[in-house]
Protein backbone atom coordinates (compact mmCIF):
# COMPACT_ATOMS: atom_id res chain seq x y z
CA UNK A 1 0.00 0.00 0.00
CA UNK A 2 1.68 3.45 -0.81
CA UNK A 3 1.79 6.15 1.77
CA UNK A 4 -0.88 8.58 1.76
CA UNK A 5 -0.56 11.70 0.04
CA UNK A 6 -2.35 15.25 0.54
CA UNK A 7 -5.77 15.54 -1.11
CA UNK A 8 -7.45 18.95 -1.59
CA UNK A 9 -10.50 20.00 0.31
CA UNK A 10 -12.43 19.99 -2.91
CA UNK A 11 -11.65 15.67 -3.55
CA UNK A 12 -13.22 15.00 0.21
CA UNK A 13 -16.21 17.53 0.45
CA UNK A 14 -18.45 15.91 -2.40
CA UNK A 15 -18.30 12.50 -0.38
CA UNK A 16 -19.71 14.23 2.91
CA UNK A 17 -21.79 16.29 1.71
CA UNK A 18 -23.65 13.25 0.48
CA UNK A 19 -24.58 11.46 3.39
CA UNK A 20 -28.12 10.13 4.85
CA UNK A 21 -30.34 12.46 7.32
CA UNK A 22 -31.89 11.13 10.45
CA UNK A 23 -35.32 12.46 10.08
CA UNK A 24 -36.52 10.73 6.87
CA UNK A 25 -38.18 7.81 7.74
CA UNK A 26 -40.88 5.65 7.23
CA UNK A 27 -42.98 2.88 10.14
CA UNK A 28 -45.63 1.43 8.36
CA UNK A 29 -47.42 -1.75 10.62
CA UNK A 30 -49.33 -4.25 9.44
CA UNK A 31 -51.22 -6.78 11.53
CA UNK A 32 -51.87 -10.47 10.79
CA UNK A 33 -54.77 -10.50 8.45
CA UNK A 34 -57.80 -12.81 10.13
CA UNK A 35 -61.18 -12.46 9.33
CA UNK A 36 -62.77 -14.07 12.38
CA UNK A 37 -64.13 -12.36 15.30
CA UNK A 38 -61.53 -13.16 17.56
CA UNK A 39 -58.26 -12.13 15.31
CA UNK A 40 -56.20 -9.19 16.65
CA UNK A 41 -57.81 -6.73 13.65
CA UNK A 42 -61.35 -7.62 15.04
CA UNK A 43 -60.16 -7.04 18.54
CA UNK A 44 -58.52 -3.63 18.00
CA UNK A 45 -61.83 -2.76 16.54
CA UNK A 46 -63.83 -3.53 19.31
CA UNK A 47 -62.02 -1.22 21.21
CA UNK A 48 -61.77 1.88 18.81
CA UNK A 49 -58.68 1.21 16.80
CA UNK A 50 -59.82 0.55 13.02
CA UNK A 51 -57.56 -0.81 10.24
CA UNK A 52 -57.30 2.62 8.74
CA UNK A 53 -55.46 3.97 11.77
CA UNK A 54 -53.06 0.64 11.69
CA UNK A 55 -52.20 1.29 8.34
CA UNK A 56 -51.56 4.80 8.16
CA UNK A 57 -51.68 6.88 10.68
CA UNK A 58 -49.81 4.63 13.68
CA UNK A 59 -46.56 4.85 11.38
CA UNK A 60 -46.98 8.26 10.94
CA UNK A 61 -47.02 8.89 14.88
CA UNK A 62 -44.08 7.05 15.82
CA UNK A 63 -41.88 10.17 16.10
CA UNK A 64 -38.98 7.69 17.13
CA UNK A 65 -37.50 5.04 15.42
CA UNK A 66 -34.33 2.76 15.22
CA UNK A 67 -32.96 0.57 12.29
CA UNK A 68 -32.69 -2.60 13.57
CA UNK A 69 -29.15 -4.57 14.29
CA UNK A 70 -28.14 -8.33 14.97
CA UNK A 71 -24.95 -9.57 16.56
CA UNK A 72 -23.17 -13.29 16.17
CA UNK A 73 -23.10 -15.78 18.81
CA UNK A 74 -19.99 -17.10 18.87
CA UNK A 75 -17.77 -20.01 20.37
CA UNK A 76 -14.07 -20.68 20.76
CA UNK A 77 -12.72 -23.89 19.76
CA UNK A 78 -8.60 -24.50 20.92
CA UNK A 79 -6.70 -26.84 19.77
CA UNK A 80 -7.23 -27.18 16.35
CA UNK A 81 -3.78 -25.25 15.77
CA UNK A 82 -0.77 -25.29 18.37
CA UNK A 83 -1.13 -22.27 20.61
CA UNK A 84 -4.03 -20.81 18.29
CA UNK A 85 -7.55 -19.77 19.50
CA UNK A 86 -9.96 -19.58 17.16
CA UNK A 87 -13.68 -18.38 17.23
CA UNK A 88 -16.22 -19.14 14.88
CA UNK A 89 -19.99 -17.94 14.73
CA UNK A 90 -22.98 -20.49 15.35
CA UNK A 91 -26.26 -18.30 15.45
CA UNK A 92 -27.42 -14.93 14.72
CA UNK A 93 -29.15 -12.85 17.43
CA UNK A 94 -31.65 -9.63 16.93
CA UNK A 95 -31.83 -7.41 19.27
CA UNK A 96 -34.87 -5.54 20.61
CA UNK A 97 -36.01 -2.08 19.29
CA UNK A 98 -37.43 0.67 20.80
CA UNK A 99 -40.24 3.04 19.30
CA UNK A 100 -41.68 6.14 20.79
CA UNK A 101 -45.06 7.60 19.31
CA UNK A 102 -46.83 10.65 19.42
CA UNK A 103 -50.30 10.17 21.16
CA UNK A 104 -53.50 11.90 19.43
CA UNK A 105 -56.25 13.38 21.01
CA UNK A 106 -58.32 10.34 20.61
CA UNK A 107 -55.71 8.36 22.23
CA UNK A 108 -55.52 5.72 19.96
CA UNK A 109 -52.27 5.31 19.44
CA UNK A 110 -52.23 4.28 23.28
CA UNK A 111 -54.80 1.93 22.55
CA UNK A 112 -53.28 0.47 19.72
CA UNK A 113 -50.26 -0.34 22.06
CA UNK A 114 -52.07 -1.30 25.05
CA UNK A 115 -54.73 -3.60 23.55
CA UNK A 116 -52.26 -5.54 21.31
CA UNK A 117 -50.63 -6.55 24.40
CA UNK A 118 -53.83 -7.30 26.13
CA UNK A 119 -54.90 -9.40 23.09
CA UNK A 120 -51.70 -11.35 23.41
CA UNK A 121 -51.90 -12.17 26.72
CA UNK A 122 -55.94 -13.50 26.11
CA UNK A 123 -57.67 -11.34 28.58
CA UNK A 124 -60.55 -12.61 29.61
CA UNK A 125 -64.26 -10.99 28.41
CA UNK A 126 -64.75 -9.87 32.46
CA UNK A 127 -61.86 -7.63 33.12
CA UNK A 128 -63.24 -7.09 36.47
CA UNK A 129 -64.20 -10.37 37.83
CA UNK A 130 -62.65 -11.98 40.54
CA UNK A 131 -61.45 -15.27 38.51
CA UNK A 132 -59.89 -12.99 35.79
CA UNK A 133 -56.77 -15.15 33.99
CA UNK A 134 -54.76 -15.72 30.96
CA UNK A 135 -55.07 -17.82 28.28
CA UNK A 136 -51.97 -16.36 25.61
CA UNK A 137 -53.03 -16.72 22.19
CA UNK A 138 -50.74 -18.75 19.36
CA UNK A 139 -47.86 -16.65 18.17
CA UNK A 140 -49.87 -16.81 14.32
CA UNK A 141 -52.32 -14.73 15.48
CA UNK A 142 -50.74 -11.69 17.08
CA UNK A 143 -46.68 -11.64 15.20
CA UNK A 144 -46.54 -9.08 12.48
CA UNK A 145 -44.38 -10.50 9.29
CA UNK A 146 -45.02 -7.32 7.06
CA UNK A 147 -44.29 -4.49 9.47
CA UNK A 148 -41.46 -2.26 7.97
CA UNK A 149 -39.77 0.73 8.46
CA UNK A 150 -38.41 2.31 4.90
CA UNK A 151 -35.42 5.31 5.73
CA UNK A 152 -35.16 7.31 2.47
CA UNK A 153 -33.61 10.51 1.33
CA UNK A 154 -35.33 14.08 0.45
CA UNK A 155 -35.55 13.24 -3.35
CA UNK A 156 -37.60 10.20 -2.33
CA UNK A 157 -35.34 7.70 -4.87
CA UNK A 158 -32.52 6.06 -2.55
CA UNK A 159 -33.83 4.36 0.23
CA UNK A 160 -33.23 1.33 2.53
CA UNK A 161 -36.07 -1.27 3.66
CA UNK A 162 -36.28 -2.94 6.71
CA UNK A 163 -39.21 -5.70 6.94
CA UNK A 164 -39.59 -7.48 10.91
CA UNK A 165 -40.72 -11.23 10.64
CA UNK A 166 -42.44 -11.72 13.93
CA UNK A 167 -42.95 -8.47 15.31
CA UNK A 168 -45.16 -7.67 18.45
CA UNK A 169 -45.09 -5.35 21.62
CA UNK A 170 -42.99 -6.81 24.44
CA UNK A 171 -42.85 -3.89 26.67
CA UNK A 172 -45.02 -0.95 26.97
CA UNK A 173 -43.11 1.92 28.93
CA UNK A 174 -44.80 4.18 31.89
CA UNK A 175 -45.91 7.52 30.03
CA UNK A 176 -45.37 10.28 32.34
CA UNK A 177 -47.92 13.32 32.89
CA UNK A 178 -47.60 16.59 34.39
CA UNK A 179 -49.44 20.05 35.46
CA UNK A 180 -46.00 21.32 34.77
CA UNK A 181 -45.06 22.88 31.31
CA UNK A 182 -47.48 21.12 28.98
CA UNK A 183 -45.87 19.17 26.18
CA UNK A 184 -46.48 17.05 23.56
CA UNK A 185 -47.69 13.21 24.98
CA UNK A 186 -45.70 10.73 24.03
CA UNK A 187 -45.25 6.47 24.53
CA UNK A 188 -42.66 4.44 24.24
CA UNK A 189 -43.08 1.06 23.79
CA UNK A 190 -40.15 -1.52 23.08
CA UNK A 191 -40.94 -4.63 20.38
CA UNK A 192 -39.07 -7.78 19.84
CA UNK A 193 -38.88 -9.63 16.37
CA UNK A 194 -37.68 -13.17 15.48
CA UNK A 195 -35.57 -11.25 12.51
CA UNK A 196 -35.60 -8.95 10.17
CA UNK A 197 -35.14 -8.48 6.11
CA UNK A 198 -33.09 -5.85 4.93
CA UNK A 199 -34.12 -4.69 1.03
CA UNK A 200 -37.35 -5.36 -0.47
CA UNK A 201 -38.59 -8.52 -0.39
CA UNK A 202 -42.36 -7.99 -2.25
CA UNK A 203 -42.90 -10.55 -4.94
CA UNK A 204 -43.24 -7.65 -7.05
CA UNK A 205 -39.33 -6.67 -6.08
CA UNK A 206 -38.00 -10.83 -6.59
CA UNK A 207 -39.48 -10.65 -10.22
CA UNK A 208 -37.76 -7.62 -11.20
CA UNK A 209 -34.50 -8.95 -9.28
CA UNK A 210 -33.83 -6.13 -7.45
CA UNK A 211 -35.10 -7.57 -4.25
CA UNK A 212 -32.50 -7.76 -0.84
CA UNK A 213 -30.76 -4.84 -2.18
CA UNK A 214 -29.54 -6.91 -5.43
CA UNK A 215 -28.14 -4.37 -7.49
CA UNK A 216 -25.06 -6.00 -8.93
CA UNK A 217 -25.27 -8.76 -11.88
CA UNK A 218 -28.85 -8.04 -13.24
CA UNK A 219 -29.60 -10.51 -15.36
CA UNK A 220 -27.11 -13.24 -14.83
CA UNK A 221 -28.45 -16.44 -15.10
CA UNK A 222 -25.91 -18.65 -13.22
CA UNK A 223 -26.33 -16.12 -10.79
CA UNK A 224 -29.88 -15.87 -10.13
CA UNK A 225 -30.22 -19.44 -10.04
CA UNK A 226 -31.75 -19.60 -13.80
CA UNK A 227 -31.11 -21.42 -16.41
CA UNK A 228 -30.07 -20.57 -19.73
CA UNK A 229 -33.95 -21.84 -21.24
CA UNK A 230 -35.33 -19.46 -18.73
CA UNK A 231 -33.50 -16.44 -20.43
CA UNK A 232 -34.50 -18.17 -23.92
CA UNK A 233 -38.60 -18.15 -22.58
CA UNK A 234 -38.13 -14.46 -21.54
CA UNK A 235 -36.93 -13.86 -24.76
CA UNK A 236 -39.82 -14.95 -26.07
CA UNK A 237 -42.23 -13.42 -24.02
CA UNK A 238 -44.85 -10.63 -24.36
CA UNK A 239 -42.49 -8.08 -22.67
CA UNK A 240 -39.85 -8.12 -25.36
CA UNK A 241 -42.28 -7.82 -28.17
CA UNK A 242 -44.41 -10.41 -28.52
CA UNK A 243 -43.94 -14.04 -30.21
CA UNK A 244 -40.64 -14.93 -31.49
CA UNK A 245 -39.63 -18.26 -32.72
CA UNK A 246 -36.23 -20.41 -31.94
CA UNK A 247 -34.94 -19.78 -35.95
CA UNK A 248 -35.75 -15.90 -35.17
CA UNK A 249 -33.81 -16.07 -31.52
CA UNK A 250 -30.59 -18.31 -33.43
CA UNK A 251 -30.54 -15.36 -36.37
CA UNK A 252 -31.07 -12.79 -34.11
CA UNK A 253 -27.98 -14.51 -32.28
CA UNK A 254 -25.88 -15.13 -35.09
CA UNK A 255 -26.54 -11.84 -36.25
CA UNK A 256 -25.04 -10.25 -33.29
CA UNK A 257 -22.02 -12.64 -33.27
CA UNK A 258 -21.22 -11.99 -36.97
CA UNK A 259 -21.37 -8.10 -35.82
CA UNK A 260 -18.99 -8.81 -32.96
CA UNK A 261 -16.72 -10.90 -35.04
CA UNK A 262 -16.91 -7.54 -37.60
CA UNK A 263 -16.10 -5.22 -34.64
CA UNK A 264 -12.87 -7.63 -33.43
CA UNK A 265 -11.69 -7.34 -36.69
CA UNK A 266 -12.06 -3.42 -37.46
CA UNK A 267 -10.60 -2.98 -34.41
CA UNK A 268 -7.21 -5.49 -34.90
CA UNK A 269 -6.84 -3.16 -38.38
CA UNK A 270 -6.81 0.01 -36.22
CA UNK A 271 -3.90 -1.05 -34.48
CA UNK A 272 -2.27 -2.92 -37.14
CA UNK A 273 -2.29 0.52 -38.92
Amino acid sequence: MPAPRPRPISDLLPRFQNVAQSSHYLVKFALPYNQTANGLRSFLRRKGVNDRFVVEDAGLLCSDAVLPGSALASIDTRGDFQGVVERFAHTRNFTQIQLEFYIDNEYKSMKFLEHWMEYITGANTNLTSDAYHFTLNYPESYKSNETKIVKFERDYNRFLEYRFIGLFPLALNSTRVSYQGSQVLKASASFSFDRYICGESSSLARDLKRAFNEVFNLGNNVRDGESVADNQNLLNSSAYGGNVTSSENNSGVNQQNNNSQRIGAAEIARYEI
